[in-house]
């Protein structure tokens, strides 16, 4: 095969797969554009806002090392994946921890309540065998506030997980985002080296062969 015919047939495959590359990067960012207006118009129409820094207390402030970025977003309406995993992280689960500590239950979720409250009822039930009604006022006192823990909780836990699951969502955009560049970059660099093999065909000798055959296989046949 000549040099020149296997230099052109490279160089046009080449060319073949930045146009798959391209394609490819175009679906990608596509997604990356669908994921991040699809975010930022479901969370502003939720209409959450990060408090003021004047209204931030200390506790919200240094609730965990992460909590700093409440101090970032102050005052800014939730809008992207990084936002909503903000307000979830360091807002809502520091008011809940908070809540928690404040009934008496500290460290309880929702779902750790569930079984305080059947203690609860358990030990409200033998009290009332043992005629015991100060114990029993006592376990229900603890009983009601566990279920209204268990209410916000509830609700807290709720808010947190779509605010999280956005965020989420938001981190595959942004990985297709990024997905999208690398398949611009190499189709910008199968390109280059598809131009370099035109050239190389263009100024390669027309007649020069890829190992060209020599020595007894080009001998005439003995009789």
């Amino acid at each position: 095969m000549k040099r020149r015919t296997l230099d052109i047939i490279f160089a046009g495959g080449g060319l073949v797969v930045a146009a798959l590359l391209v394609a490819l990067g175009l679906a990608l960012h596509g997604e990356h554009s669908f994921s991040t207006e699809y975010v930022k118009g479901e969370l502003a129409a939720q209409k959450i806002t990060f408090p003021t820094a004047d209204k931030l207390t200390d506790a919200e402030k240094n609730w965990k090392p992460g909590s700093v970025a409440l101090t970032t977003y102050a005052g800014q309406l939730v809008q992207t994946g990084p936002q909503a995993e903000a307000y979830a992280k360091y807002y809502i689960a520091a008011h809940m921890d908070a809540s928690a500590t404040n009934a008496g239950f500290p460290g309880a979720t929702y779902a750790t309540l569930g079984t305080t409250r059947t203690e609860l009822s358990a030990e409200i039930a033998a009290a009332k065998a043992k005629g015991d009604t100060a114990a029993a006022a006592a376990a229900q006192k603890k009983l009601d506030a566990a279920t209204s823990l268990r209410t916000t909780m509830q609700t807290g836990e709720t808010l947190r997980g779509l605010l999280l699951t956005t965020y989420g969502f938001s981190v595959i955009g942004e990985k297709a985002g990024l997905a999208a560049n690398i398949m611009y970059g190499l189709a910008a660099l199968m390109t280059l080296l598809s131009i370099a093999g035109f050239i190389h065909a263009y100024v390669t000798p027309k007649n020069k062969v890829l190992f060209p055959v020599t020595g007894w296989a080009n001998e005439p046949a003995r009789a």
